[in-house]
């Protein structure tokens, strides 16, 4: 058996094959051809610089840092990924229970769309608290008309906000004058007995 493996394959025919020659002698110092043990040599050099320019030490074993699974980011969508602001607000106000209130500020800010011009040229919420939306009128008539549509307000802001979210209507006419202005203002009653 010999020392180059191609000589034991046989070959199509069932011989084996010649094994090759190196050109060695003075015709290979004529042509200039290195010999293959020395380029061999300098492959394996080169490649150790480079190894050691990228900061590997050849015969070490190589250490690989690991990454825990949700650091890897893949075509599909995960917890990583950028989210829509609108769907984190919606989910922010569902954690917190903020629905009712919100859906309920968005109706008071569309105030005119739900009441209609009339009513809102006359009429304007001032508050809600747990259910109870405290409306305003400009004058005690308008507060008697809008206290006789309540019901229908009532059906009209549960058709925008949901059931059981506004469940009470106060209607309140103008404010009358407020004594309690002025740089000189004295704590207490007020000027109660002047109305006899």
């Amino acid at each position: 058996m010999s020392d180059d493996p191609r000589q034991d394959v046989p070959g199509e025919d069932g011989v084996p094959p010649p094994a090759p020659r190196e050109l060695t002698g003075p015709l290979a110092e004529q042509i200039g051809l290195t010999p293959p043990a020395e380029v061999a040599k300098a492959a394996l050099n080169r490649a150790r610089a480079a190894a050691a320019a990228r900061g590997f030490r050849p015969g070490q074993p190589v250490r690989r840092r690991e990454q825990p699974a949700d650091h890897r980011s893949g075509p599909a969508r995960d917890g990583r990924d950028p989210a829509l602001l609108g769907d984190t607000l919606s989910r922010l106000a569902a954690e917190r229970g903020w629905t009712p209130e919100l859906s309920v500020g968005g109706v008071l800010g569309r105030w005119r769309d739900v009441v209609g011009d009339q009513v809102a040229d006359h009429c304007e919420p001032e508050t809600f608290e747990d259910g109870l939306l405290v409306v305003r009128t400009d004058s005690t008539t308008w507060a008697t008309q809008v206290r006789l549509l309540v019901p229908q307000l009532l059906a009209r802001l549960e058709q925008e906000v949901g059931a059981d979210v506004v469940r009470e209507v106060k209607v309140l006419g103008p404010s009358g004058p407020q004594w309690g202005k002025g740089r000189r203002r004295v704590a207490g009653r007020g000027p109660r007995d002047t109305y006899g």
